[in-house]
């Protein structure tokens, strides 16, 4: 089954005319994975329809609030996993323990936080992957060449601003500019809405 998805995937890629990148080596069981930009819900099915073809399971941070019947079983097909933001753990924490939980899971998150234009990045993104120690992949949709790419990996090391330093400089060598001033001194749950 997950053959045929992976084919169905590469073919719908081939339908929108777009390419996705194979996997680079440092890829992994476990990784927080940061997208930029977010301009559209297309960039949402694009990534799904990637999960697919990699033959993964992605998964994203949905408020507990939405899992509701029927809403719950759509979200639970598209990875959604559900965020308790009341909870005196915190989303960070949350996060943690299911990738301490699981053997392999793939987290997506979008800094930007909205399809709108942004002057700031949310840094809910490194807070997990450093509480869960994965590192975090950098995949970037290239819009103006139509293809899926994955940049690099960073591992959180003890200063979040080196770090994100780091992811800046990545993006920048592949055309895209994302900017370095966080929304919040607080952990955020990344795509809730």
């Amino acid at each position: 089954m997950k053959q045929i998805l992976s084919l169905t995937g590469r073919f719908l890629y081939f339908l929108m005319g777009w390419h996705f990148e194979p996997l680079p080596p440092y890829f992994a069981s476990k990784h927080v994975i940061i997208g930029f930009p977010h301009t559209s819900n297309m960039d949402a099915i694009r990534a799904f329809i990637g999960y697919r073809i990699i033959k993964r399971t992605g998964h994203i941070m949905v408020k507990k609030e939405w899992f509701f019947w029927p809403m719950s079983v759509v979200l639970k097909i598209v990875g959604g996993i559900p965020i308790n933001r009341n909870s005196p753990q915190g989303a960070v924490e949350q996060m943690a323990e299911i990738f301490k939980a699981n053997n392999e899971f793939l987290l997506a998150i979008v800094p930007e936080g909205t399809r709108k234009k942004v002057k700031t990045i949310k840094t809910g993104f490194w807070h997990i992957a450093k509480a869960a120690d994965v590192s975090i992949i950098c995949w970037f949709l290239d819009n103006e060449h139509k293809r899926a790419r994955w940049l690099g990996e960073v591992v959180p090391g003890e200063d979040m601003m080196d770090d994100l330093i780091r992811i800046r400089d990545i993006y920048e060598k592949a055309g895209y500019r994302f900017p370095l001033e966080v929304a919040s001194p607080t952990p955020v749950t990344g795509q809730t809405r």
